[in-house]
C-alpha cells in the first residue's frame, strides 16, 4: 500500500497551477506575470517587483542539509502552520475523516481540522505528559487519516520519547499518516525523527526557523516526508508562498555565522532554562515548575490568574494556559534573555518558608 492511498483521491489527480514563475525556465526579460518592471523604493537588490520562486532551490538545499534530508523530501511554506493546514485538505474529506491528537497540545491541529470540516479525535496525554501509545492506537479508526505527535510537547515541554515514536510508526503503516512536530527539537537532548522518513513512508516531521533559528517574523517552516507526500503538498500549495524577504532572511540566519551565533543562544536558553527552573520552584505560591525540553516552562501556580495579571501590570506578557486540560493552574514563560528572567523572578518575589 502507498501512502497516497491514504490522501484525498481528487488530490491525487488534481492539475496543479502553474504559475508564471515555473514557466519561467531561464528566461532574461520577463514579461509573462504582469509584474512591475521596475522594483520599489528600499528594495536593496531583493528584486520584490518580481514573483519569487515558489520553492526557492537555495533555501531548500539549506534547510535538506541542516535537517539531513534530500531535497525531495522536503516542503518549505509560511512556517509550520501552513504545512499542517496543507496536509489536513490533502489526506483529510470534508465530513468523512479525521485527525488524531493528544491533548494538551499545540493549537493548529485542531484549528486546520475543524476548518476543512474534519472531525478531531482526542486521546488526552497522562497526569505526568507522557504518552499513552496503547490508547492510541486503540483510538485509531478508518476514518482517522493524520495523527500529530508535538514532542518537545507545547505547551508542557516534555518529550515523546524515541521508542514511542518507532512503535507507533509501525502501528500505523497502511492506516494513517504519522505527523511529529519538532518545533523545540533544538532546545531537547532527543534526536529528530526525520531519519524515519527514509524508512516509513507515512512518517512525516515538522519543523520551523520561528523558535531556535530567531525567524518568528519572517514565517518559514518545513515539512519533510517522502517524495510522494512532498509532491502531493506541492500540488495544493499557494503560487508563491514565501516572500522574498522571508527567503533572504532565512538564507543569512543558514549561513555559517548565523547558524553559529543560533547555536551560541540555543546553549544560553538551555542555561537559563535550568536556572528558572530552580528559582521559580522556590517562590511563594509556585506549585510546580514542570520539567522542559523546549525554550519555555510551564508553571504551576496557587492562583495563576493573579500572577498572570501581577506580570502583566509589570509590562511582562506570559501565556496564559488554563483553558488546557490538565493544566487548569498554569502560566507558560518564554525563556528570554537574563536581564528579562531575572525581572521575571523579582517581579514574582520571595522564596517560600
Amino acid at each position: 500500500m502507498s501512502v497516497l492511498d491514504l490522501a484525498r483521491p481528487e488530490i491525487r489527480i488534481l492539475q496543479p497551477y502553474s504559475s508564471a514563475r515555473m514557466e519561467a525556465g531561464n528566461g532574461q526579460i520577463m514579461l509573462n506575470a504582469n509584474e512591475s518592471a521596475w522594483p520599489p523604493a528600499g528594495d536593496v537588490g531583493l528584486g520584490c517587483n518580481r514573483y519569487p520562486d515558489p520553492q526557492p532551490e537555495g533555501l531548500l538545499q539549506a534547510l535538506a542539509t541542516l535537517y539531513g534530508a534530500r531535497f525531495e523530501q522536503l516542503f518549505v511554506g509560511r512556517g509550520s502552520d501552513e504545512a499542517i493546514d496543507l496536509l489536513v485538505r490533502a489526506f483529510c474529506r470534508a465530513g468523512q475523516d479525521a485527525i488524531l491528537i493528544q491533548p494538551p497540545t499545540f493549537g493548529m491541529y485542531a484549528v486546520c481540522a475543524r476548518i476543512q470540516n474534519a472531525a478531531v479525535i482526542e486521546v488526552p496525554l497522562a497526569d505526568d505528559f507522557s504518552l499513552n501509545v496503547d490508547r492510541l492506537i486503540a483510538a485509531i479508526t478508518p476514518a482517522v487519516k493524520l495523527v500529530f505527535l508535538c514532542t518537545p510537547n507545547n505547551p508542557s515541554g516534555k518529550s515523546i520519547v524515541r521508542s514511542d515514536i518507532e512503535y507507533l510508526a509501525n502501528a500505523l503503516i497502511g492506516k494513517a499518516l504519522l505527523v511529529i512536530d519538532e518545533a523545540y527539537i533544538e532546545f531537547s537532548d532527543q534526536h529528530s525523527a526525520v531519519d524515519l522518513i527514509n524508512i516509513y513512508d507515512h512518517v512525516a516531521v515538522l519543523r520551523t526557523l520561528s523558535k531556535a533559528w530567531a525567524l518568528a517574523g519572517a514565517r518559514v517552516g518545513s515539512l519533510l516526508a517522502s517524495p510522494d507526500v512532498i509532491a502531493l503538498i506541492r500540488r495544493i500549495m499557494p503560487p508563491y508562498p514565501l516572500p522574498l524577504p522571508c527567503v533572504s532572511a532565512a538564507m543569512s540566519e543558514l549561513s555559517a555565522s548565523g547558524q553559529a551565533a543560533a547555536r551560541d543562544n540555543i546553549v544560553i536558553v538551555r542555561e537559563q532554562r535550568e536556572i528558572m527552573r530552580a528559582a521559580l520552584a522556590r517562590i511563594s505560591g509556585v506549585r510546580e515548575v514542570l520539567p522542559s525540553d523546549a525554550n519555555f516552562l510551564a508553571v504551576r501556580f496557587d492562583d495563576a490568574g493573579t500572577v498572570y495579571q501581577r506580570l502583566l501590570m509589570a509590562g511582562i506578557v506570559v501565556r496564559d494556559i488554563r483553558r488546557y486540560p490538565n493544566l487548569k493552574d498554569a502560566l507558560r514563560i518564554t525563556i528570554g534573555t537574563p536581564e528579562e528572567n531575572a525581572r521575571v523572578l523579582t517581579v514574582l518575589g520571595g522564596e517560600k518558608q
